[in-house]
């Protein structure tokens, strides 16, 4: 097998530290990023702190080799008090890190950013998402914040959308450049913060890891984000994929009354 040389934020925990021990054990050379110090499963490690402009900078430019995908994993969760992080880190400071890497892109490479099932609502938060996209300075986003009126929870979904939206708005310039860019969409992990997802979206999000069983865990999607960063997902453009033990299809089923369509249901 080819080595090939990827890299991941938020490769500390969860997910990401995940997705490294997979590539690693494939034989592929990862570089780790992350505001949290690390050796697991990476060949380097260079500190990032996407909520500072500088480290953005600094971290992109401490790199010097080609890499063959790109992982943005790192993220804060919808946790009161981390507003104007949330949105930087998330998204605006996501898209600048990306923006930086690009240089360091073969062709034929793999951008792969985490979204979430929470982002799925974009279509209604569309406008929202057009009005974020257009800020560049962190310090712009306690007026955004105090001008939208939204809070933590609300932050933390709009961010999300804004990935879906970026990936899709992006799709087609990044094949011009013989990159693909897809997001995967987890909902419902059992990672060190599903505490702050639980206390977010409450008795929603208890009900649907009821009906799913169990939540997912960090390996299942980090096995899918291998996948969709190697080269055997070549044709995976502009692709967004939920991950999360069929809530998103539980949820549909019943706002659109699909039980005739069921084996138990229909007639024989």
């Amino acid at each position: 097998m080819t080595q090939l040389t990827y890299a991941i934020t938020g490769v500390a925990s969860g997910i990401g530290a995940e997705l490294a021990r997979i590539l690693t054990s494939q034989g592929h050379r990862v570089i780790g990023f992350d505001i949290t110090e690390t050796e697991e499963n990476i060949a380097r490690f260079i500190p990032l702190d996407l909520n500072d402009a500088d480290s953005i900078a600094a971290a992109a430019k401490a790199v010097d080799e080609p890499l063959d995908g790109l992982c943005n994993n790192a993220g804060l969760p919808p946790r009161d008090g981390l507003e104007a992080a949330i949105l930087q880190v998330n998204f605006l400071g996501t898209r600048a890190f990306t923006d930086a890497m690009l240089p360091h892109m073969r062709d034929g490479g793999s951008l792969l950013h985490m979204a979430s099932r929470a982002g799925h609502g974009w279509r209604e938060g569309a406008a929202q998402v057009k009005r974020l996209a257009a800020l560049r300075h962190r310090d712009q986003l306690p007026d955004f914040i105090a001008t939208e009126g939204i809070d933590a929870t609300r932050c933390y979904n709009l961010t999300k959308e804004a990935v879906i939206l970026w990936a899709v708005a992006e799709t087609e310039a990044m094949v011009k450049l013989g990159l693909r860019v897809n997001t995967l969409s987890p909902g419902g992990i059992s990672t060190g913060i599903l505490g702050d997802f639980q206390k977010a979206f409450g008795d929603k999000m208890a009900k649907n890891v009821a009906r799913a069983g169990r939540p997912g865990t960090a390996e299942e999607i980090a096995q899918i984000a291998a996948f969709v960063l190697s080269p055997a997902s070549n044709w995976l453009k502009g692709a967004d994929i939920a991950i999360d033990g069929g809530m998103g299809a539980f949820n549909q089923a019943d706002a659109m009354d699909l039980s005739v369509l069921r084996l138990s249901g229909g007639q024989t």
